[in-house]
């Protein structure tokens, strides 16, 4: 595996018969960010099914639980919190504490459950990959790609249907508080019904989405998008050209990823904010082609648009990992 980067990617895959649509720098190593947590929800709902762990169990709070960075739900060491608040808090807030509870639940340590993310990230045939903590949480050994991770988020509905609504979940009621979600392209594009999004300093904004439009569903992944906006405007033009079976123009997804120097200075100042910027709205006629994408797609001088094209690195690649609390998780 390569050192990771926080430069864009992007693939889409129809789930019918597993075809790849569009493939941007796909195996290009990049942070995973919160996506991690999709392989600690792959193994709680593998426990579940197995009769291992229930969704009413209560699980013990430790002190490493309760110290991890925000996001998080403000556990308190001595506490218990069921499986499924665990399973709402890592999808809807992206609770970096709550994942860490059913890390050591299962795996006893942090340490044992992340050999258990990498041994079933082996079986899926995710090579490219490896994890370092149950919550994504800034590490540099924590390494991932585009075509990894849309391999988990398939297996997760393949393999766990039962529990697949989850993932639709924007918010939920915990302790007495509602507890709102950070995916806000799922409120405004049609037919989407999942499943995570990721943020870290080091990786930039992630998302994988799943889609469905007339019976038929779509796996999407975007990783080291500029900001949370940039980054859900692609996904949704990645949809929208997947569902036409059209390829999405490689230069748009490299444009996602590249900072222009004179925004680099307000990257930093961005990368400290908790805050999520507003997706784009979905409406076909909102996002699809600009002005600007057009000049875009007609451009040569940059990327191929064959599939599995690799487009040149963007500028501001190989960001160095951030101290975690600089880097909130999204």
């Amino acid at each position: 595996m390569g050192i990771a980067h926080a430069g864009s990617s992007a693939i889409v895959v129809d789930d019918t018969d597993g075809q790849v649509i569009t493939a941007v720098n796909p195996d290009e190593a990049a942070h995973p960010a919160s996506l991690a947590k999709m392989m600690t929800l792959y193994l709680t709902f593998q426990a579940v099914q197995n009769g291992t762990l229930k969704m009413d169990q209560d699980l013990p709070v430790s002190s490493w639980a309760a110290s991890k960075a925000p996001t998080k739900l403000d556990l308190r060491n001595g506490q218990t919190i069921s499986v499924e608040d665990c399973v709402l808090g890592m999808i809807t807030k992206s609770a970096n504490d709550a994942a860490t509870v059913v890390a050591e639940g299962m795996g006893g340590t942090e340490s044992h459950f992340v050999e258990m993310m990498n041994a079933q990230a082996q079986l899926l045939g995710m090579s490219s990959t490896r994890f370092a903590n149950a919550s994504g949480l800034p590490d540099p050994e924590d390494t991932t790609t585009a075509r990894d991770m849309s391999k988990l988020a398939m297996a997760l509905y393949h393999d766990f249907p039962q529990y697949s609504h989850y993932f639709a979940t924007k918010e939920f009621m915990f302790r007495g508080r509602l507890v709102r979600g950070h995916n806000n392209l799922m409120d405004k594009y049609p037919g989407m019904d999942g499943l995570k999004t990721g943020y870290t300093n080091a990786a930039g904004f992630n998302l994988a989405s799943t889609a469905t439009k007339d019976g038929r569903r779509l796996f999407s992944v975007v990783l080291g998008g500029r900001t949370a906006a940039t980054r859900d405007r692609l996904m949704a033009r990645l949809l929208d050209d997947g569902f036409d079976n059209q390829e999405t123009p490689a230069e748009l997804v490299a444009q996602v990823g590249t900072v222009p120097a004179a925004a680099k200075g307000a990257r930093r100042s961005a990368a400290k904010s908790t805050a999520v910027a507003d997706a784009t709205p979905a409406s076909r006629r909102h996002h699809r082609r600009s002005k600007a994408d057009a000049v875009a797609a007609r451009s040569t001088a940059t990327c191929s648009k064959k599939k599995a094209v690799t487009c040149p690195a963007p500028k501001a690649t190989a960001r160095k990992v951030a101290s975690v609390g600089s880097s909130p998780d999204k």
